[in-house]
């Protein structure tokens, strides 16, 4: 069966269904394998099945991509081609002929949104926003999951009843917020050729990414607060010096820590990097534990620290672990 036979198919079960959300989860599954080809068959077809594929279609904006499609001439057509499907205005028509309940899609308001970790050490972080139609019905809750270890690229996503949040432990956080995160995630996930990601991701890409768009505002590339909220420093000499240190290395991702993070910023990154008095030498093992603390104070992190924090002097002794830019550094300050 070719993808247009089985899209119609199945449009013809959602129109009995009357359901926005179902119909655009639908859709966010065709777009994974539509091209201009299929585009153009569904704006040829005098059908009603047709016409709900491409107003579900350019209901989340899923123009297929001129990179992602093949270059030869075997290939589909690109989207600015002669002949091409101009899906926003097609979708447009095809909406005057569809029953009514067919423009709600796409027509949604955000709610709420929040963010944190979805593991023990924050190796994946969980951005969730929650919708419901502007008519009330079909709420319904987006969650993107963020990997933190390989760049924070976008590794899953999927739609589930706003219930599900129960299960999450995140924190409440601006809408326009977690929208840009789900977009800055989007965007890294897109810049990586053969990027792992979860099987299912392909499927509900094109929906995640029209409805944290449609959130007024997004916030691209905004700083974590988890940083600002950390309000323990210890009152130690140097205590200030070892904390810039730590968060020069925890960079955009400040929710990753654990037990290899740990060794990694203790054994290799301060010693290759970071030049440090001996009062923050000496204090980065309480400031370490009081991080420890402000994400959780789980004691296999706590040990980690116990057991690498005494070999740190002798580290940052040891000038044939310094790198370039610290070799050079250190040149300059002599």
């Amino acid at each position: 069966m070719t993808t247009y036979n089985r899209a119609i198919e199945q449009a013809r079960d959602l129109l009995r269904w009357r359901s926005p959300l179902r119909t655009e989860l639908w859709a966010s599954r065709l777009a994974s394998e539509a091209d201009q080809d299929l585009l153009v068959e569904l704006a040829g077809a005098d059908r009603p099945e047709a016409r709900l594929a491409l107003a579900a279609l350019a209901a989340i904006e899923a123009t297929p991509d001129a990179d992602d499609q093949e270059a030869d001439a075997e290939g589909p057509r690109h989207p600015d081609a002669p002949g091409a499907v101009d899906l926003a205005a097609a979708g447009r028509e095809a909406l005057e002929w569809l029953p009514g309940w067919a423009a709600r899609m796409g027509d949604v308001v955000c709610e709420g949104g929040w963010y944190g970790r979805g593991d023990r050490y924050g190796e994946q972080v969980l951005a969730a926003l929650a919708f419901r139609y502007a008519d009330g019905k079909e709420p319904h809750l987006l969650v993107v999951g963020v990997d933190q270890a390989h760049g924070g690229l976008a590794v899953d996503a999927v739609v589930e009843e706003p219930k599900f949040l129960d299960d999450l432990n995140l924190a409440p956080t601006p809408p326009e917020v977690v929208a840009g995160r789900m977009l800055d995630a989007f965007e890294v996930t897109d810049m990586l050729m053969g990027a792992e990601v979860a099987e299912g991701l392909p499927a509900v890409r094109a929906l995640a990414l029209s409805r944290a768009r449609s959130v007024p505002d997004p916030v691209r590339h905004a700083p974590d607060e988890t940083l600002a909220a950390f309000g323990e420093l210890p009152d130690l000499p140097g205590a200030d010096e070892a904390f810039g240190a730590l968060v020069e290395f925890l960079g955009e991702r400040p929710l990753w820590w654990s037990p290899a993070r740990v060794s990694a910023f203790l054994t290799v990154w301060l010693p290759r990097e970071a030049i440090l008095s001996e009062a923050a030498i000496a204090a980065m093992p309480e400031v370490l534990r009081a991080w420890t603390r402000h994400l959780g104070d789980h004691e296999e992190v706590r040990d980690r620290i116990a057991a690498e924090a005494p070999r740190l002097p002798a580290l940052m002794a040891d000038e044939s672990l310094a790198g370039l830019a610290k070799r050079i550094a250190r040149r300059d300050m002599e």
